[in-house]
């Protein structure tokens, strides 16, 4: 068995969930436009420069529903499932991740977004494996704006992706081959752990550094 891990936004997804979210939310009228918008497109370019600040930008994304009842999120979140992302799932990156399961791979998705935006994308992937940033909640269930535990983020992807293959019963060493497929040098620390990285629909910092070790390169979006 291999070991095959996926980044999400800009690998199987040709845009940010996160940032996309939060563009829905003004879309919505759930916070003040132009501000908001201004905001979220910051931490976007601060993600792509390798300078997010994570704790702030959690904080500030879900602010725009955490204080709203859950019932209502929940249903924000499908409309934007089916207006939004299931529209965007391109039939080429299913095929992708279907042919690396049907080869009998343990798969995951792991990604620095949230969990909640994230939950709804990997089961349309058909990917029970979600490594994603878990948020805190208080003791009545509710958001409070915080990372829980270690954020699936930069080097943090490591460490969850050694903290899921435990509770499975695995360690990385246990497969011989290892592959992860990512657009972006954010992602730098996981493609060098494993055996076959795969700078895919790449930055133009990640294709550099692709061309420069002879890693795979793979675009599935024109």
């Amino acid at each position: 068995m291999n070991l095959t891990l996926f980044d999400l936004d800009g690998t199987l997804l040709p845009m940010d969930s996160d940032h996309a979210f939060g563009e829905f939310l003004a879309q919505q009228g759930w916070v003040e436009g132009a501000a908001w918008r201004a905001r979220n497109d910051q931490f976007y370019q601060d993600y792509c420069e390798n300078r997010l600040d994570l704790n702030a930008y959690i904080e500030f994304t879900t602010g725009g529903w955490r204080h709203r009842p859950l019932l209502e999120v929940m249903a924000l979140r499908e409309r934007f499932m089916a207006q939004v992302l299931l529209p965007a799932i391109r039939d080429n990156a299913r095929a992708l991740v279907q042919r690396h399961q049907a080869a009998g791979d343990c798969v995951a998705i792991v990604t620095a977004t949230n969990v909640f935006v994230t939950e709804p994308i990997a089961r349309a992937f058909g990917v029970p494996h979600l490594i994603g940033v878990e948020l805190e909640r208080d003791s009545q269930g509710g958001y409070t704006g915080a990372v829980a535990g270690v954020p699936s983020f930069q080097a943090g992807k490591i460490t969850r992706v050694h903290q899921w293959l435990e509770s499975l019963g695995h360690r990385w060493d246990d497969f011989e081959c290892s592959t992860c497929y990512s657009d972006t040098t954010n992602d730098l620390p996981l493609l060098e752990a494993v055996t076959h990285p795969v700078a895919t629909n790449p930055s133009a910092a990640l294709e550099a550094v692709a061309l420069e070790r002879g890693w795979s390169i793979l675009k599935l979006f024109a």
